[in-house]
């Protein structure tokens, strides 16, 4: 990908140092969130994103100095997003068992995206540096799905399809049934890509393991 790119060094305090006022904000978090889901975090280039968000570079520059902290902008936006799509079915009537089911085929492909892995690659090799970039990350994104799982575990409880005592543990317990083999063949290098038929296999099972464990 031709383009400079972006200052590979964070500064001292990254979230302090993200300028979220101005009109242009927004506009050049679209354009990077176009850019890194296309050519991810190491090919993304000030060239790219400016054009995109059909700023300057200078513009670009004024609100991120540094790309890690515009990678980290657009992973929090994108995240929220992806967290608010997961149980969207919540409001469609549908029952609780295809709510599950969708919301754990969405999470299954947004686990396995390129972005999504970039985002995880990034929060683990800066944890120890800067600990603020998982938290902010965990706080947009997986905190938010959690919320919304509890929300429908709620409901469950009080229609009396569940029977749940911990419904945060059950929160928990059902994202991580949705990572089932698919994420540590993800993370160890085995796999890089996964059917549809892989995906339902594992979404299938995690609403399977839920119901038999807390279904009434």
């Amino acid at each position: 990908m031709a383009g400079r790119k972006f200052d590979a060094c964070a500064p001292s305090k990254p979230n302090k140092a993200v300028n979220r006022k101005g009109r242009k904000f927004d506009q050049v978090v679209e354009g990077a969130r176009q850019v890194f889901m296309s050519d991810g975090f190491d090919g993304a280039s000030v060239d790219d994103i400016a054009k995109a968000a059909g700023v300057s570079k200078a513009t670009l520059y004024a609100y991120f100095p540094d790309k890690k902290l515009l990678f980290l902008e657009v992973a929090k936006t994108e995240c929220k997003r992806q967290a608010e799509a997961c149980f969207d079915v919540l409001q469609e009537g549908a029952t609780l068992r295809d709510v599950l089911l969708s919301g754990a085929q969405h999470m299954i492909r947004f686990f396995i995206s390129d972005f999504a892995q970039g985002v995880f690659r990034l929060c683990v090799a800066e944890s120890e540096r800067f600990p603020e970039f998982g938290r902010d990350f965990y706080t947009s994104g997986p905190m938010m799905a959690r919320n919304r799982l509890l929300e429908a575990f709620r409901a469950a409880n009080d229609s009396g399809a569940m029977q749940i005592d911990d419904l945060q543990l059950a929160s928990d317990q059902f994202v991580e049934l949705c990572k089932t083999d698919i994420w540590p063949r993800l993370i160890f290098g085995i796999s890089r890509e996964f059917s549809e038929e892989e995906i339902a296999r594992v979404a299938t099972g995690a609403v399977d393991v839920i119901f038999a464990r807390y279904g009434v």
